[in-house]
């Protein structure tokens, strides 16, 4: 694949394999070194805030250790009632979040921090996305709690997973439900100059060939 990033290096500081996945799918060039913050804050901070600040806190914690490196933090929780649904510690604890979620809209809140600590440059947001799951029956939760998927998961479940099927529509990004919300990242790091979008050879209508020949 043709690489974005040129120079300097690019580190994620998670060890999310869909934060990974993301960044690599979007042609990013980065290492990965993830932040060992505790992440209990205040509870009487907005989930907004507390997903902003931590990931705040992450890329800092990366970014003292390498300086010149721009250095991405992201922390995600899925909201309803004012409740913040976190990953489920048990099976039944998945299929009570599931149930809380069922036919119903909730809200996948994602707070990402892009900072480099040589050029003192650091910014920060919270991105919101609204998803409306379909009415579960209960066979359906009792399956999907049954594969085992929700058990590391915000909100007991996987949008680009198994989870799939019960995603009704999305309002919004849906790379931040996933756990980055990677315009918006690629958007600031685009404009720092990070990285440039390097020219493709021109391809003909017919194909990399020029062979417009039906198959």
């Amino acid at each position: 694949m043709n690489k974005l990033l040129r120079a300097p290096t690019l580190i994620l500081a998670s060890e999310s394999p869909r934060r990974k996945e993301l960044l690599e799918q979007a042609g990013l060039s980065f290492s990965v070194i993830p932040s060992r913050v505790d992440e209990a804050l205040p509870p009487e901070s907005s989930p907004a805030d507390n997903v902003r600040r931590l990931a705040e806190e992450k890329a800092r914690s990366v970014s003292e250790r390498h300086p010149e490196s721009w250095v991405i933090g992201a922390d995600t929780v899925v909201v309803i009632d004012r409740m913040v649904l976190g990953k489920p510690k048990s099976g039944a604890d998945a299929r009570a979040m599931l149930q809380r979620l069922s036919g119903r809209t909730h809200h996948v809140l994602t707070g990402y921090a892009v900072r480099c600590r040589a050029r003192d440059r650091c910014f920060s947001e919270t991105v919101a996305t609204g998803v409306l799951f379909k009415k579960l029956a209960e066979d359906e939760i009792d399956w999907y709690v049954g594969t085992g998927e929700p058990f590391d998961k915000a909100g007991a479940y996987a949008i680009q997973g198994m989870g799939a099927f019960m995603v009704k529509s999305i309002q919004g990004s849906y790379t931040n439900v996933v756990g980055l919300p990677v315009c918006e990242v690629i958007e600031f790091l685009k404009k720092e100059g990070v990285f440039t979008f390097p020219p493709y050879p021109a391809i003909s209508p017919g194909g990399a060939d020029g062979d417009s020949s039906q198959k």
